[in-house]
């Protein structure tokens, strides 16, 4: 396995170089996508691409969305010879550390996908958790209960063949759609799917926590999504049916934690 760790940026300003910074500490190789950032966060990253051989940053000219920052970049990591990416969001609510557990996993279950899966602390705001549980019964329903243990959690080890011909799948899944959308055609494609539970921080505005997230809007866009899906559920309802028979997700259910 070559892991690589992406991470898609768009004006996440002053927490940009931190969230690096510890993911560096982590790992040597990793990539930042500046999604047509205006905020001049990227050049708060040049110290670190001094100090660290091993941090590219890629920069789209406009923004596209968190799915095609991240597929800009699995295609270069794919050309680059990469066979894993572990994304990661630049807003700091990931932990750094989890990182070399991700890639552990991943040595032990390379044809799998590594789903992070949110434990949520007391600061976490109670209607993106409750509301994001209605998200997560779409999902399973549109994949016989596949096993995502999460659609909107973006802390996930990735396979590259496989992460690159569910984007093939779809025009789709480029915007705030990308990580419900992708999860659900991983699980068309019968990619095993392995529950990481992992912390979330949610950081405040002093802290220099952002958020893109609008609520209306990007809710707006889940809503097309799913009825998008649905159509696809039924037309692939037979092979799932099959799949379903057959087990399912093999990775379902088995245990996160590795032995010392």
């Amino acid at each position: 396995m070559k892991p690589l760790i992406l991470i898609p940026s768009y004006n996440t300003g002053r927490i940009l170089p931190r969230t690096v910074a510890e993911v560096l500490a982590q790992w040597p190789e990793v990539w930042v996508v500046m999604d047509g950032s205006t905020d001049g966060s990227a050049d708060l990253l040049l110290p670190l691409q001094q100090a660290h051989a091993g941090l590219r940053v890629l920069t789209l000219p406009q923004n596209q969305g968190k799915g095609a920052a991240v597929l800009h970049g699995v295609k270069a990591a794919h050309e680059a010879g990469y066979t894993h990416v572990l994304t990661l969001d630049a807003d700091g609510q990931h932990p750094a550390q989890e990182i070399p557990r991700f890639l552990r996993l991943g040595e032990k279950y390379p044809h799998g996908v590594m789903m992070g899966t949110p434990v949520f602390g007391p600061e976490a705001p109670q209607l993106r958790v409750q509301g994001r549980k209605i998200g997560n019964g779409w999902a399973n329903l549109e994949t016989l209960c596949w096993g995502i243990p999460d659609t909107l959690f973006g802390m996930r080890l990735y396979p590259v063949p496989a992460l690159l011909e569910a984007f093939r799948g779809t025009s789709f899944a480029r915007r705030f759609d990308y990580d419900t959308e992708i999860a659900v055609r991983l699980a068309w494609q019968g990619v095993p799917m392995l529950a990481v539970h992992t912390s979330v921080r949610y950081l405040t505005a002093d802290e220099g926590g952002v958020s893109q997230f609008r609520y209306f809007r990007d809710n707006s866009v889940l809503t097309w999504m799913h009825a998008r899906l649905l159509i696809g559920f039924f037309c692939r309802l037979p092979l799932l049916l099959l799949r379903a028979g057959k087990g399912g997700n093999p990775l379902r259910g088995v245990s996160d934690v590795l032995p010392a």
